[in-house]
């Protein structure tokens, strides 16, 4: 990637910025002139030099806004967000589930983005707009996950572009512009615990890979940046051409 200063003087907050996806996406924004705020239930101590580590827990609607409180007292300048925290339940047919998965995959994956979304968005709109960036996934429109059972994952993925969407109604017009990003299978540490059904997805995938974490974080990057200023309650999908087959 060639460093740009296209985000100088702006600051982003990253959930889930500790490992994979978060991470790259810090990694990107960095190189691009941001000044990132990497929070992370835990890990905030190996991010990427540069970075500021806030150990929040995105569930706790006290710890969210306590975070928030944190960073406009020490500057008033709008804080971007984007929401890559997430979680996924290790295919368990919905059956079977016990409801205490399903609330636990829930409550990260949309409940913690609709109070990181509040919190955040809640100054953004008082500070006149900014931009917020929610990571869905392929699973929640595109395509349902298959052959493992993840009812919970996909339902909570698509959620998030409908939470996207209706708060884009509700707030765009007042300045604060949010998307959502969908990638397909990214190169992950989640993924390599399920190594032995990558030759099942990759045949399914157009052009026979994964996507990078540096890819996803691109894509994120330019959702945020002013070139993508009339994408307005947008879902981004970047699979592979996955859902094409």
């Amino acid at each position: 990637m060639t460093e740009s200063t296209r985000f100088a003087g702006r600051r982003v907050a990253v959930t889930g910025a500790a490992g994979g996806i978060g991470q790259a996406i810090v990694e990107r924004l960095l190189g691009e002139g941001a000044e990132v705020y990497g929070l992370d239930r835990r890990g905030v101590d190996t991010l990427p030099h540069g970075a500021v580590g806030i150990e929040m827990d995105l569930g706790s609607p006290e710890s969210v806004a306590s975070v928030v409180a944190r960073l406009y007292a020490e500057d008033d300048r709008p804080v971007d967000l984007v929401n890559s925290a997430g979680i996924v339940e290790d295919n368990v047919p919905a059956e079977s589930m016990p409801i205490e998965q399903f609330d636990a995959v829930l409550g990260v994956n949309l409940r913690g983005v609709f109070i990181t979304c509040q919190a955040f968005g809640r100054e953004l709109l008082a500070r006149g707009g900014g931009a917020i960036v929610n990571i869905a996934s392929m699973s929640g429109n595109a395509v349902v996950n298959y052959p493992q059972s993840q009812s919970a994952y996909n339902t909570s993925k698509a959620a998030v572009t409908a939470l996207t969407k209706s708060l884009s109604v509700e707030w765009s017009p007042r300045g604060v512009r949010l998307n959502a990003l969908s990638p397909g299978y990214v190169d992950t540490p989640l993924n390599y615990l399920k190594a032995d059904m990558h030759d099942t997805w990759k045949r399914d995938i157009v052009i026979d890979r994964f996507a990078t974490p540096a890819e996803v974080a691109g894509a994120v990057a330019f959702l945020l940046s002013d070139d993508a200023a009339y994408f307005i309650g947008s879902e981004l999908l970047m699979d592979g051409g996955f859902s094409l087959r």
